[in-house]
């Protein structure tokens, strides 16, 4: 199996480690840094889901449907197109690109809860690095990345705040994350909601092309 295929476990197998916590043949993120959990295995995961209610009253499996007991219910589907970006992407970045510190961490909070709310969490930031444009020390647009196995990234948290979209910056940030990714050896990848065809043809025009359909399965406790 194409270790994309269960991404969340294989980040929580490989580089990310130290951000998860393992509960029976379930691999999840720490609550602080990320809501996304996985499962393998003929096993029922229904013990490591109910376990794992008890420290978020919401999460995601990313993947396929397991089972689970009455303690928990399921609270939605988000379906996304999992994409793959083989080569750099060659374009001129001709905006100021500022890696993003703790000094930032309010504003990144700020914009990505605006732009994409649901999906950050408070520690989120520590799972990789993050870019920002600025414009009058407003942050105005952010990239970063998400789930990091041996061998790939995930590119996350392209924002751009409204009134600033059609400027292009999107496109850099992207344009100058994954090359970062490319110059350590590994390959970016991405998940978008497949009813954002505006960012999916861009992804597209950058060279992302499509994977597979990713379902992040939404559940909350009873």
């Amino acid at each position: 199996m194409n270790k994309l295929d269960n991404p969340v476990w294989h980040a929580l197998s490989e580089t990310h480690a130290a951000f998860g916590i393992s509960l029976g043949n379930c691999r999840f993120y720490r609550p602080q840094y990320c809501l996304f959990g996985a499962f393998t295995g003929p096993d029922n995961p229904a013990r490591g889901l109910k376990a794992y209610s008890s420290l978020s009253e919401m999460f995601f499996i990313v993947g396929e449907q397991p089972q689970h007991d009455n303690s928990i219910r399921n609270a939605g589907i988000v379906t996304c197109d999992q994409m793959i970006l083989e080569e750099p992407v060659r374009l001129a970045v001709t905006s100021e690109i500022v890696p993003l510190n703790q000094k930032h961490e309010a504003q990144l909070q700020e914009l990505v809860s605006l732009v994409q709310p649901g999906y950050f969490r408070l520690s989120t930031p520590a799972l990789g690095r993050y870019f920002g444009i600025f414009n009058n020390d407003e942050l105005v647009a952010a990239a970063g990345e998400r789930m990091k196995m041996n061998d790939m990234t995930e590119v996350s948290a392209v924002v751009t705040r409204p009134g600033y979209t059609g400027r292009g910056f999107a496109r850099q940030l992207i344009t100058y994350t994954t090359n970062i990714i490319f110059e350590e050896g590994k390959m970016p990848f991405l998940h978008v909601a497949e009813t954002n065809t505006g960012a999916i043809a861009l992804y597209e025009k950058l060279g992302f092309s499509y994977r597979r359909k990713m379902m992040f399965r939404k559940f909350a406790a009873r």
